[in-house]
């Protein structure tokens, strides 16, 4: 029985370590994707002719790199603030998914209006994320 014990006392050691190599796996891959987009966003800059460029598609390539970008300085936050995801960061990362969205899928008025609703929720609860009430960062 106290072998046992002393397993279930390193189990969530174990798992701590699964997890954060997984985060750095998933980082590692995210910045990868990133330097892919940042490519493919000079690369319309500078290589395509006016005829060739469309700014939806330009739009919606700058918004997934801010995407890459956020999901890249939150596994870094997480490793910085002792394995905790600030709340705030998952705000950030859902209003630019939503005006991402918005700016992809525009046609219907009434899930525009939606959706900015939803992105006005975020901002709110974003504001009450960074009261001084919530925060925890250090």
């Amino acid at each position: 029985m106290n072998v046992l014990m002393k397993y279930i006392e390193k189990l969530p050691s174990f798992l701590q370590m699964i997890l954060n190599i997984s985060l750095f796996l998933v980082g590692l891959i995210l910045s990868f994707l990133l330097l892919k987009e940042t490519w493919s966003i000079f690369s319309y800059v500078f290589l395509y002719t006016e005829a060739d460029k469309n700014y939806y598609e330009f739009t919606e390539e700058l918004l997934v790199f801010f995407l890459y970008f956020e999901f890249i300085a939150l596994i870094v936050k997480y490793f910085k603030t002792n394995f905790h995801f600030p709340l705030r960061y998952f705000i950030y990362i859902g209003i630019t998914a939503v005006i991402r969205l918005i700016i992809v899928d525009h046609d219907d008025a009434k899930n525009t209006f939606w959706w900015s609703i939803a992105i006005l929720v975020m901002v709110g609860s974003l504001l009450i994320a960074n009261s001084k009430l919530i925060k925890r960062e250090n």
